[in-house]
C-alpha cells in the first residue's frame, strides 16, 4: 500500500465530511465544537474511503455525485458517534481515542452522550437533504435504496445489536460468551458499517442486486478479520503505536477471539476470513485493484 496515496485520499475524503459539519452559533457552540471535535480527532476514515472506492468501481468513470459525498459524511457520523457512545464512562470509560482525549474526558460525559447523539442526527439530516436534492427518479431510488440499508445496518439489526450483546457480555457477571455470540458481536458491531459503506456505494452506482449480496459477504469477511486483528493488537501493541490504551480488554474480563482462542488460533482466523473475502472479490471482473489492496492493508495494520 502506497501511504502517499492514501493519505491523500484520506485528505480528499476528510475536505468531503468536514464540509457537511453543523455550523455553530452562540446558543449551540458547545455541542457543534464536541461534535467536530470527535469526527476531526483523526482515524483511517475506512467507512467513507471502501464506499467512494466501490462506488467507483461500477460508476464505469462516471464523476461522483453530491449524494455519495452526504452518504460518505454520514456513514462517519454515524461510526464516530459509536465510538464516543463506546468510550463512555458507563460503556468502556476509555479516556484517549486516536492519541487524544475522547469526547467525554475533553468536554464531559453529559456533553460526550449529546455530541454522539447530535452525530447520528446530522446523519440522517445530510442524507435527507441529499435525496430532497436528487437530480432524477433514478438517483432518488438508488439513494433510498441505500439509505435502507445503511439505516438498518446502523441499528437493532446492526450495529447497535451488536453492541448490546457485546455491553451485556461484559457487564453481566457470570456470563461467559460462547464463539457464536462472539461471532455474532463482530459480525454486527463492526461488520455493519463495513457492510453498509460497501453496499451503499455499490447503490449508489447502479449495482445489481447479485453484485451487492457479494459484497455483503465480502465484507462481512473483513469486519471478522478486522475486528479479531484489533483483538491482537490489543495484546501486543502500545499506547504509543495504537493511540488508545491496550490490554484493557484483559484488564476487564471481557471475552475476545483472542481470549478465546488464543494468539495464535486468532492469526490463523485473520487468514482464513482475509483469504474468504479476496477470493470472493477477485471474483469480480470490474474490481478496484486499490479496494483489495486497502482490504489486505487494514487487516494487517500495526495501529
Amino acid at each position: 500500500m502506497d501511504k502517499k496515496i492514501l493519505a491523500d485520499k484520506v485528505s480528499n475524503i476528510n475536505y468531503i465530511i468536514y464540509s457537511f459539519l453543523p455550523e455553530d452559533d452562540r446558543y449551540r457552540e458547545l455541542i457543534c465544537d464536541a461534535a467536530s471535535y470527535s469526527v476531526k480527532a483523526g482515524g483511517k476514515r475506512l467507512r467513507p474511503m471502501i464506499m467512494q472506492e466501490t462506488y467507483r468501481m461500477f460508476a464505469e468513470g462516471a464523476p461522483e455525485t453530491e449524494m455519495l459525498h452526504a452518504f460518505m459524511a454520514a456513514i462517519e457520523f454515524i461510526h464516530t458517534y459509536s465510538l464516543v457512545h463506546d468510550d463512555l464512562p458507563a460503556m468502556d470509560n476509555d479516556m484517549y481515542r486516536r492519541g487524544q482525549l475522547t469526547t467525554h474526558a475533553k468536554y464531559g460525559e453529559a456533553f460526550g452522550i449529546l455530541a454522539g447523539d447530535a452525530l447520528l442526527n446530522l446523519a440522517y439530516e445530510t442524507i435527507a437533504a441529499a435525496l430532497m436534492k436528487a437530480k432524477d427518479e433514478q438517483e432518488l431510488s438508488r439513494g433510498v435504496k441505500a439509505f435502507s440499508v445503511l439505516a438498518r445496518k446502523a441499528g437493532i439489526y446492526g450495529m447497535v445489536g451488536g453492541q448490546v450483546l457485546d455491553v451485556y457480555s461484559e457487564k453481566t457477571e457470570g456470563f461467559k460468551s460462547r464463539m457464536d455470540e462472539i461471532e455474532f458481536i463482530y459480525e454486527n458491531k463492526t461488520g455493519a458499517l463495513l457492510e453498509a459503506s460497501i453496499m451503499a456505494g455499490a447503490l449508489l452506482a447502479g449495482a445489481s442486486d447479485k453484485d451487492v449480496d457479494q459484497l455483503e459477504i465480502i465484507a462481512k469477511n473483513v469486519g471478522y478479520a478486522f475486528q479479531i486483528r484489533d483483538d491482537i493488537l490489543d495484546v501486543t501493541s502500545s499506547l504509543e503505536v495504537l493511540g488508545k490504551p491496550t490490554g484493557s480488554d484483559a484488564q476487564n474480563d471481557k471475552a475476545t477471539y483472542v481470549t478465546y482462542a488464543g494468539l495464535d488460533e486468532s492469526q490463523k482466523a485473520v487468514e482464513r476470513f482475509t483469504n474468504e473475502a479476496l477470493s470472493a472479490f477477485n471474483e469480480f471482473d470490474n474490481k478496484n485493484e486499490f479496494l483489495g489492496e486497502l482490504f489486505i492493508y487494514l487487516i494487517n495494520r500495526e495501529n
